[in-house]
């Protein structure tokens, strides 16, 4: 039995609006992620007492650099549909557990840090690939905790993006974490008799 399939939580990052085709900060690969996101939602070993998602949502108080961060993206910032979550995923995840934050990583917020520490892994999604998702994966990985990459989950600014970040994830695993697809990671669920759904919050 893989242990760090007893509790695993999902964690969706940051699929909002702005990242679709044809938006600001489009995401080439957006519409797969999303896709495969709902495939993993769909496919019974995730609820909403063990799935988190995230908004990123520009600081009203920023310091440092975030300053000149939110200067030079303060129309998106003030724009509300491109920081809702995807229309898909609110419909999907209704009552489920959404945090904001204002920094590239998810586990800046408290909540997610209590339900990463209760979970036996975390599996990994969203955007962008190259910044909020892999510094999410730092943060974990420097807490200590196992993280699934699910690449077609994943979605970057572009393919090149996507498969750079994937590289310096590979000097990682597997001791740290495994890079697979949605279909290899519930192949390897299904056959390990160890995964059950459980409350981490």
């Amino acid at each position: 039995m893989n242990d760090y399939l007893n509790n695993p939580l999902l964690l969706i990052i940051d699929m909002q609006n702005v990242y679709k085709e044809g938006q600001p900060w489009e995401c080439k690969n957006y519409d797969n992620a999303l896709s495969n996101i709902l495939d993993l939602l769909n496919d019974g070993r995730f609820s909403q007492d063990n799935t988190v998602l995230t908004r990123y949502i520009a600081s009203v108080h920023p310091t440092g650099v975030w300053k000149n961060y939110n200067k030079e993206n303060a129309e998106i910032n003030a724009n509300q549909w491109y920081n809702d979550l995807d229309q898909k995923l609110q419909q999907r995840c209704k009552d489920y557990k959404c945090y904001d934050k204002s920094t590239y990583s998810s586990y800046s917020v408290k909540e997610i840090q209590e339900a990463v520490n209760n979970a036996s892994s975390v599996v990994i999604t969203g955007v962008v690939a190259e910044c909020c998702v892999l510094a999410t994966v730092s943060s974990l990985i420097d807490a200590g905790k196992y993280v699934y990459y699910i690449t077609d989950a994943v979605a970057g600014l572009d393919n090149e993006k996507e498969e750079a970040t994937i590289k310096v994830l590979e000097g990682l695993a597997p001791l740290h974490l495994s890079i697979m697809t949605t279909n290899e990671f519930k192949a390897l669920a299904k056959n390990d008799t160890g995964l059950s759904k459980l409350n981490l919050f």
